[in-house]
């Protein structure tokens, strides 16, 4: 499938999801109402959330499609990152909810309504559910994809647990079990949620991409004949799929390989080796830095002991 059929194939997915998730929202609020169901009506402002998380989530994907600009010169990847960050947030926001009404019910326990509130429950399990299917494979690539994916699943558990709990309150009468059961939802969803939140607030840190090495790149690079050190190295993410890599090179003004192919030869090392495809390098034969220092990285490192142990003494 071409880049074009997968990013068409994908928005029409959260289409649907969209659609499938508006019918289990208004399904859970009227069912709320006409059962007298806080925990339903509950369950839907949780599923609105969710709606919300989806719609940016196709709102990122379409931004993402579009080309780069004179203003946004890198197009709009950081916009799918941004709704990651957000949406992983409301959803560590939403388990702490969860938790505190959990905490609550156990010290005033309250009676759960009958086989029609499991009933509801297990058709927004199902239509979660399938949601979360649906968006499964564009989540591999998407980090964007990703977070609505762990929204639909985390949202899907959780509709689960009131199915359970639900129907052992109707055959034991123990109305505990339904906030031990959401103890255990919230952990799943912060298994979820975490990662989605760190990776990426570690991209719009503009942190070093995870498995990659900056010192492992400036070793390669400065065990190639011709190359005298490395220095002003930085390697970031614009989001998971672009990693980019600037940096200079010193070499011998003497050095007769100061040419296009030892360029090539640097540029082939570092895209063999760590995958790294958008490089943009600078060749010097003297320091283009006002202060020299930083063509030196030992000086660097040296510096960064000294004061280390002036720190510590």
């Amino acid at each position: 499938m071409t880049g074009d059929a997968t990013y068409t194939h994908l928005r029409s997915r959260l289409h649907l999801a969209l659609g499938l998730n508006a019918i289990v929202i208004a399904a859970e609020f009227v069912g709320g109402l006409v059962l007298n169901s806080v925990g339903l009506i509950g369950d839907a402002g949780h599923n609105l959330i969710d709606q919300g998380a989806l719609f940016a989530a196709l709102y990122a994907h379409v931004l993402t499609a579009r080309p780069a600009t004179e203003a946004r010169t890198f197009g709009y990847h950081r916009a799918g990152i941004i709704t990651a960050l957000l949406s992983s947030f409301v959803l560590l926001f939403t388990a702490l909810g969860i938790t505190i009404i959990g905490v609550k019910r156990l010290m005033y326990p309250v009676p759960v309504n009958g086989g029609w509130v499991m009933a509801i429950a297990a058709l927004s399990f199902a239509a979660n559910l399938g949601i979360a299917l649906l968006l499964q494979h564009g989540a591999k690539d998407d980090l964007n994809i990703r977070s609505a994916f762990w929204h639909m699943l985390s949202d899907a558990w959780v509709s689960l647990g009131v199915i359970l709990s639900g129907g052992a309150i109707l055959w034991t009468g123990w109305t505990i079990l339904d906030p031990l059961v959401s103890f255990l939802l919230v952990g799943a969803i912060l298994r979820g949620a975490w990662p989605i939140f760190r990776e990426s607030l570690e991209i719009l840190l503009e942190s070093t991409p995870p498995g990659v090495s900056a010192s492992n790149i400036a070793g390669t690079i400065e065990a190639i004949p011709g190359v005298d050190n490395v220095h002003d190295l930085h390697v970031w993410a614009i989001e998971p799929r672009l990693v980019m890599l600037t940096c200079h090179v010193l070499v011998d003004e003497n050095q007769p390989a100061l040419t296009s192919d030892l360029l090539k030869n640097i540029r082939g090392r570092i895209a063999q080796e760590f995958g790294i495809t958008h490089i943009t390098i600078q060749l010097e034969t003297h320091c283009a830095h006002k202060d020299a220092v930083h063509c030196d990285l030992t000086t660097l490192v040296g510096q960064h002991r000294t004061d280390h142990l002036h720190a510590h003494h």
